[in-house]
């Protein structure tokens, strides 16, 4: 024999009906069928009851408002025949409620009577609508098996005598369907009670349990319960089984689809829950056993919307006689439900989580309890912080699994997610904590990609500057993004995108093919609203890219760090303002478990900040550093040759895209100081630009120009400057170079003639090359060469930086 339970859900139209109808006629064995209240019916009687004892006649509007709802499904079934026997339940309920208006009283008695009228009609319905497809169908009144004791609104369940009369009335029943309303149940002596929250539910374990039955099924509008919930969690799956201790931790913190004290009596018996769809009949649903579920870590991620905290503190605390005892009976006595406790001695506190609407009448009433402590200083004024929400990871594999509430905690610190309290369970299969509502969502969907691994792990970029190397950036990223995908469940989202003009933000993802229309299309920029829009979306896994060479901007990566979003840039000029600057962002960023990635500050897509980093980290020292770090310079002395004007050539570097935006900051050597001086400070030192002596090998009418247009006319003027410089070196077998070097804390940045037999003589084209002179290297110096400059090579830089982020295992 099975036990089906179809809730209001699967009960609101004539469609879902005739669907309920063919699940019911497709079982081929024995069946008992029960039945919630049709939709919101029970809500909708609550209000009616209650607007009668206010004496306010907008009852009987909804009253009939109800009514014809059931009238007209009805019609739509065709079982007008039947209608007499819902009517005459109408007939009754409307002469209660008049009675309750005319003395403006509602015991408890009287609205379970009312209540009770949503079951009694459902069951009617469906049993009518069934009637006559050649199966012996039985209708039961409820309360004639179902017996309570002589209490209302949640009645305790008399099982001995429960029990004896479902046997009595089932077992040996000659009929293959019987239908009862859930919900309802009555005293010894016939008085009509309900069962409470999760009642029909509560019907369904009784009878499933008093009859042994093979499975107990609940059907709803879901495919079971899932790893989260679906409406916050995109990717959120079925879980395909679970064990009853898991579905009860689930549910507690948020799974609706169950209500575990409804179904303690199948816990007890060891019966199995199918939870299934009535809409998707196809789907296995979720199977909840004795059995222990299943092998993944953490079986499920479940939430509590709203919950505010209440703590109870005071060096006095514990000096106060079972002051938790008190503290906990006041709560009883308001029957307020606690959802989470912490408490320590050491600090003297002790705090509670409720749901925000019991939390504002916990806080008055705990206040009015413990007013004399208060008075007399031995505990604090009782606090509550509202604006809050519950998450908990819940799986029975849990137990002595080492990591794993530091990977949650982990996981949220470097999303910018802060911790207000936190609980594990002595069991090990829940561990929960409080957060802010605002976060919720973000933490809700990174706890879920960071323990079910098969899930898509999803990167949100927001990206100023579209360029050369933002342009190529992008592309880049688009032509990568399905293979990132498949092979290793990234998804990098073009979540916001700006140029000097424009700017547009999309949660969703902005079309990598379309995001020049898109921004086109955008709202003026502004940078601090660009940064305020990319904060407020409060996205998980968020990386700002600024690939600009603006100090504007750059302004702006404190901002980001502090709300955990990480920032990576070829902008050279954050990390070359004072050192106690660069300290600061370093310092900011490893607070708000941010990282601030500069690889493409020194030599483009080269990996000379990694690998420097990876030799101090693992205990070396650098000693002395000698570079050639700008693929624009070297670029320039490599292909003048004396026949070509060197304005020529700096133009031709320029439209190739291997100069800054204004090639005088190429000339000037100013990004190569600005390189030198962040491979200085990533070596471990102290150090500022105006320390590094810098010998230009300009003409000094250079230094005066006020646009590129004017510095390109003085450069063309001063070619025999230019042309001296290549033949005397070229006399010579020698090459120009301009070389960076750092040794003994002296840097410098010059115009030096390369011999032969040096590692820089045979660097061509746009290469820079790095020796790294450390206490390993000391002879012969760590090498790093390669491409310096280029849109290409720039933005495969940053795309590697990006990879870092999203890709830590790599």
């Amino acid at each position: 024999m099975k036990v089906l339970k179809f809730g209001g859900t699967s009960l609101g139209t004539a469609e879902s009906i005739h669907e309920i109808k063919s699940i019911i006629l497709s079982n081929p064995g024995k069946q008992v069928i029960v039945l919630s209240a049709i939709g919101k019916t029970t809500n909708e009687l609550q209000k009616i009851a209650e607007l009668s004892r206010e004496g306010d006649t907008q009852y009987i509007l909804l009253y009939e408002q109800l009514y014809e709802k059931h009238m007209k499904l009805c019609n739509e079934l065709k079982i007008s025949s039947y209608q007499e026997d819902v009517e005459a339940v109408f007939r009754q309920l409307r002469r209660i409620l008049d009675g309750v208006f005319l003395l403006k009283e509602l015991t408890p008695k009287s609205l379970d009577f009312i209540l009770s009228t949503g079951e009694l009609i459902s069951s009617k319905i469906i049993a009518s609508f069934i009637h006559g497809e050649g199966k012996a169908i039985h209708q039961i009144d409820a309360r004639e098996v179902i017996k309570t004791a002589d209490t209302f609104g949640g009645a305790p369940v008399n099982f001995e005598l429960t029990n004896r009369l479902l046997r009595e009335v089932l077992v040996d029943s000659k009929n293959q369907i019987s239908i009862l309303a859930g919900f309802i149940a009555s005293t010894e002596s016939g008085e009509t009670t309900t069962l409470g929250r999760g009642g029909s539910d509560y019907t369904a374990a009784i009878v499933a349990a008093a009859l042994n039955a093979e499975t107990l099924e609940i059907w709803t509008d879901v495919d079971g319960l899932m790893t989260a919930d679906p409406r916050i969690v995109r990717h959120a799956r079925v879980i395909d089984s679970i064990s009853y201790e898991e579905a009860i931790e689930l549910s507690h913190f948020g799974a609706k689809v169950l209500y575990p004290p409804s179904l303690k009596p199948c816990f007890e018996e060891g019966i199995p829950i199918r939870i299934k769809n009535t809409f998707n009949r196809s789907s296995a649903g979720t199977l909840v056993t004795s059995g222990n579920g299943g092998d993944q870590l953490v079986r499920g991620i479940t939430s509590l919307l709203n919950v505010s905290l209440i703590t109870l503190s005071g060096t006095g605390l514990l000096s106060i006689p079972k002051f938790t005892k008190d503290f906990f009976a006041v709560l009883a006595q308001y029957h307020l439900g606690v959802e989470f406790i912490t408490q320590s001695n050491a600090e003297h506190t002790l705090t509670i989580a409720l749901t925000s609407d019991q939390a504002e009448v916990a806080h008055r009433v705990l206040n009015e309890a413990f007013d004399s402590y208060i008075k007399d200083e031995f505990i604090d004024p009782i606090e509550i912080e509202r604006g809050l929400s519950t998450l908990a990871l819940v799986g029975n594999n849990m137990k002595n699994q080492v990591g794993v509430s530091g990977k949650m905690f982990n996981v949220l610190g470097r999303n910018g997610v802060s911790i207000k309290a936190i609980s594990q369970g002595s069991s090990e299969r829940n561990i929960s904590a409080i957060i802010k509502r605002e976060d919720l969502n973000k933490s809700l969907n990174i706890l879920h990609e960071a323990f079910f691994q098969y899930e898509t792990k999803r990167i949100n970029l927001f990206i100023i500057g579209v360029g050369n190397v933002g342009r190529a950036f992008i592309s880049q990223l688009q032509s990568q993004f399905d293979t990132l995908k498949e092979e290793h469940r990234v998804s990098l989202k073009l979540t916001g995108i700006a140029n000097s003009k424009k700017m547009v933000f999309d949660e969703q993802g902005i079309s990598l093919s379309l995001w020049k229309e898109r921004l086109m299309e955008g709202e003026a920029f502004d940078r601090e609203l660009f940064r305020q829009k990319a904060v407020a979306l409060n996205l998980r896994n968020s990386i700002f890219l600024d690939i600009t060479a603006s100090k504007s901007i750059s302004d702006e990566y404190m901002e980001f760090f502090k709300k955990s979003i990480s920032v990576i840039t070829p902008n050279k000029i954050a990390a070359t303002e004072s050192f106690s600057n660069y300290q600061l962002l370093k310092q900011t960023a490893r607070r708000f478990g941010s990282q601030f990635l500069i690889e493409t500050n020194v030599c483009a897509g080269l990996p000379v900040l990694s690998t420097l980093s990876d030799l101090i980290r693992s205990g070396d020292h650098v000693h002395h550093i000698e570079a050639v770090l700008s693929g624009t310079l070297n670029f320039l002395f490599n292909e003048y040759d004396g026949k070509r004007k060197f304005v020529d050539v700096i133009k031709q570097a320029k439209a190739e895209g291997y100069t800054e935006p204004d090639p005088r900051l190429d000339l000037s050597c100013e990004d190569v100081k600005r390189k030198l001086l962040i491979l200085i400070r990533e070596s471990g030192y102290s150090f500022e630009m105006d320390e590094i002596d810098h010998k230009s090998f300009m003409p000094s009418a250079c230094d005066q120009t006020s646009s590129v247009e004017e510095f390109y006319q003085i450069v063309e003027n001063e070619e025999a400057h230019f042309k001296k410089l290549y033949d005397e070196v070229a006399a010579k077998g020698k090459r120009l170079k301009v070389v960076a070097t750092y040794q003994d804390g002296k840097a410098s940045v010059a115009l030096k003639e390369i011999a032969s037999d040096h590692p820089f003589f045979h660097l061509e084209g746009k290469d820079n090359i790095v020796l790294f002179y450390t206490d390993r290297y000391k002879e012969q110096p760590l090498v790093i060469k390669g491409a310096g400059a280029g849109a290409e090579v720039t933005a495969s830089g940053i795309f590697a930086d990006v990879l870092r982020l999203s890709l830590p295992e790599t």
